[in-house]
């Protein structure tokens, strides 16, 4: 028997200023100027003032510049995701470095190591190529002069050493990080910030919670993964980014902190990482 579609969550009460610092809207059914309009409307109507877009292959690399040009709400980030390496040939790298250097886009994301999927999806890169893939949008990020977005998954320790070995950009941000305190702690030491998805929030991500614990407050990034990732107690339903406030509140009591405190904590990290003006 199938499972029953969730219903999306209602409209959390108002938290601003907030950015959702990584989001899919064409995954959120964000393919047009109306639809993307729709969706930054509902966001911003609970405070959610700017969000990141962010490509995991060309197509959506296309629609992440495409929505940032349509909304002053979004801005961009386009890189190939790791499980997509393979499709880096020299065409590719010439579109992402054109699309690197808008001025509406703010990151060289979502690039990394994913080893989850190697060996249970076929279509997934092996670990070299993803290790080539890394190197290279390491190096774009670089001569772009924008942030480094970084999606990893089952790889901490090989990819902390590519990190090392190819030396870091000025800015990286630890996309919907999943490490334990260890790792915060080496990440937080390398001057990283880390940006907490609703799995942080999920009931049984203890050793997720006690590695918030380790990041400071000017370290720290909210994102909703949208449409992935939904908080807890809407763990499984549709996500977008009007749910933020229920992670930042949810990470809030978590950290022990005001919730308006850590609201403008990671607002302000979000306009320093992003290079973008503060919402008003």
């Amino acid at each position: 028997m199938s499972r029953k579609r969730r219903e999306p969550p209602a409209d959390p009460d108002r938290l601003f200023p907030l950015i959702d610092a990584h989001t899919h809207l064409a995954a959120c059914g964000g393919r047009d100027p109306a639809s993307v309009k729709a969706i930054l409307d509902r966001a911003e109507s609970v405070g959610v003032a700017r969000v990141v877009t962010v490509a995991d292959d060309m197509v959506d690399a296309r629609w992440a510049v495409d929505a940032s040009d349509w909304d002053v709400r979004a801005y961009a980030a386009v890189a190939l995701h790791p499980t997509h390496a393979g499709d880096l040939d020299e065409a590719a790298k010439v579109e992402l470095e054109e699309m690197a250097r808008r001025p509406r886009t703010v990151a060289v994301g979502e690039t990394g190591l994913d080893y989850y999927w190697i060996g249970k999806d076929p279509d997934t890169a092996d670990k070299a190529t993803q290790a080539q893939s890394f190197a290279w949008h390491i190096d774009l990020a670089k001569r772009v002069g924008k942030p480094l977005m970084i999606h990893n998954r089952d790889a901490d320790e090989d990819l902390l050493d590519i990190l090392a070995a190819e030396g870091d950009p000025d800015t990286v941000i630890m996309h919907c990080f999943s490490g334990d305190a260890d790792i915060a702690r080496e990440c937080v030491w390398r001057g990283y910030y880390l940006s907490f998805a609703g799995t942080v929030t999920f009931t049984n991500a203890a050793s997720l919670q006690e590695a918030a614990r380790e990041v400071p407050l000017s370290q720290i990034l909210v994102e909703t993964d949208a449409p992935f990732l939904t908080p807890h107690p809407f763990r499984g339903a549709p996500n977008q980014s009007y749910v933020l406030p229920y992670t930042v509140r949810g990470l809030a009591g978590i950290l022990g902190v005001d919730e308006q405190v850590l609201a403008d904590a990671v607002t302000a990290n979000a306009c320093d990482a992003y290079s973008i003006p503060l919402p008003t």
